[in-house]
């Protein structure tokens, strides 16, 4: 079975706590063997993790089973369910960082990462947009984040940005390399080119120019580049006729790239939320991601559905088992330094 390592998220949040209960399902059991990157005392409090053996960064190597690798040893009072930290914040991305190093050391197959707190990491002094964000600087390669849904499969070109940087982010360059990307991952998954819808950014797809230029300067020359180049891309098309009929678009398209965030983010949460999964394609592991936050409100008083983790477990244990998205290396470029 692959080895997925499991980075733990806020500790404050929901993440301990659909991990366990999502490793404690037999189908997940059964699909992979779980290390998990976290907090000692907070694993402590789950039956589940007692069992797993604590092992360091270099014992990893050379172990098969589960296994805890323990990152921090948080005082109580930063592990407090729903009452987040600033040490907490801290903590949760060295979770990540550790993972990383794990999967640079070729100890791990996968990475699903447990919610993290954007807020609080930078409010701990650390800046972090994300684990896209973060994964692409530590591996050195150009990546997508894509939401893979039951329904439909929605890539994003631009990840956590403001809406009023768009019409710089966006270029002919940069969106033919993404759909280069796109149909290279998804390829061995449907079994030949990928239909490729590519959404505008303006209303309307830009009504020919008359509501924005981008579709005319920057977004339709891409389209045609990447046609030149075998990539079965399609497009400009209107955010709301698309979608307007979702249950078409997975007929009709293997994945849609949204220009922005929220273009894209948001169909795919309201058309299956639970079981909605973030991929992110070109790194040289597979890492997945529930399509949720941490949960503050409700963490700790056992309500968290653990569905979106478990179907992000067996979403990275499938993509380790072979090529396909999320397993497909992405454009080199060097490295951040650190």
């Amino acid at each position: 079975m692959p080895r997925v390592g499991i980075s733990l998220g806020d500790v404050s949040g929901i993440g301990p706590e659909v991990t366990a209960l999502a490793l404690a399902r037999p189908a997940v059991r059964r699909a992979l063997v779980p290390v998990v990157f976290g907090d000692g005392p907070t694993l402590e409090g789950f039956p589940l993790f007692r069992r797993f053996p604590r092992v360091s960064l270099e014992e990893l190597g050379r172990t098969t089973g589960p296994a805890v690798v323990e990152v921090t040893r948080l005082a109580q009072k930063h592990r407090v369910p729903g009452k987040p930290s600033r040490e907490g914040g801290k903590a949760q991305y060295a979770y990540v960082r550790a993972a990383i190093d794990a999967m640079r050391a070729g100890s791990v197959d996968a990475l699903c990462t447990a919610p993290v707190s954007k807020e609080e990491i930078s409010r701990a002094g650390i800046p972090f947009m994300g684990h896209t964000e973060v994964l692409a600087d530590a591996f050195g390669v150009d990546v997508l984040m894509m939401m893979d849904g039951p329904r439909v499969r929605i890539a994003l070109a631009t990840n956590h940005v403001p809406i009023s940087a768009l019409p710089k982010l966006l270029t002919v360059d940069k969106l033919v390399a993404q759909l280069q990307l796109l149909s290279r991952s998804l390829e061995p998954v449907v079994g030949r080119k990928p239909r490729i819808a590519v959404l505008g950014l303006n209303p309307h797809a830009g009504e020919g120019g008359m509501l924005g230029r981008e579709e005319v300067e920057v977004i339709g020359p891409a389209i045609r580049r990447a046609r030149s180049k075998r990539v079965d891309a399609h497009g400009p098309i209107p955010a709301d006729g698309l979608f307007a009929r979702p249950d078409e678009v997975g007929a009709k398209y293997d994945v849609v790239l949204a220009m922005y965030h929220d273009q894209g983010l948001i169909p795919a949460k309201a058309l299956d939320f639970e079981r909605t999964v973030n991929v992110t394609l070109g790194l040289p592991v597979p890492r997945t991601s529930p399509d949720h936050g941490t949960a503050y409100a409700i963490a700790g008083t056992g309500t968290a559905s653990c569905v979106p983790m478990m179907e992000a477990l067996l979403k990275a244990a499938r993509l380790s088992r072979g090529p396909g998205a999320g397993a497909s290396p992405g454009p080199r470029r060097p490295p951040a330094g650190r």
